[in-house]
């Protein structure tokens, strides 16, 4: 069960969609394949425009920013469900946007990869990449440590528990819904 998230930030604005996330080119890789997920993971967010810089740095498999900040309508695009897992792969554990795409939020429970915190203000131009941030869980509240400024998150509701599991047949096997 996680209370908190706390890390540098990865900014993005409006309609980031699942082809910049992760390209298709990748998607025949099997995430359920330990070596693949990390590959997986290695490649995410790499179909965005250079002015956002490098999401992961060369030679890594991994992100150091384990939260994304992005505007409207995130993961918009196909219905893969390659886009959390590879974000999740990366070693984000949360995207705080202003709206989602239907699938993509969806799928964040479905996968149980990461949390999709979403904020109605314009957050994705208050904060710079690099920002220090917390995600504090018990309050919905986003904290950018490098300004000192607040910013109020809609409640995740029943999508926590079910991220908190692992994804949807972690959560309908940890209640009892279906059998071990």
């Amino acid at each position: 069960m996680t209370d908190s998230i706390h890390g540098p930030v990865f900014v993005v604005d409006d309609n980031i969609d699942t082809d910049q996330i992760i390209p298709a080119e990748y998607l025949t890789l099997v995430p359920s394949k330990p070596d693949e997920y990390e590959k997986l993971g290695s490649y995410a967010l790499i179909g965005l425009p250079d002015r956002y810089g490098k999401f992961i740095a060369p030679g890594e498999l991994k992100t150091a920013y384990p939260i994304v900040i992005a505007g409207q309508n995130f993961g918009c695009g196909s219905s893969r469900e390659h886009a959390p897992i590879a974000l999740g792969a990366a070693g984000v554990k949360a995207v705080v946007a202003q709206s989602y795409a239907r699938i993509f939020f969806r799928n964040c429970a479905a996968t149980g990869e990461l949390y999709p915190w979403e904020c109605p203000e314009r957050i994705c131009e208050l904060f710079e990449t690099g920002h220090l941030a917390t995600i504090d869980f018990a309050r919905n509240l986003l904290i950018n440590e490098t300004t000192g400024k607040s910013y109020a998150l809609q409640p995740l509701g029943e999508v926590k528990p079910v991220i908190d599991a692992g994804g949807l047949f972690a959560y309908a096997r940890q209640t009892g819904m279906i059998g071990a």
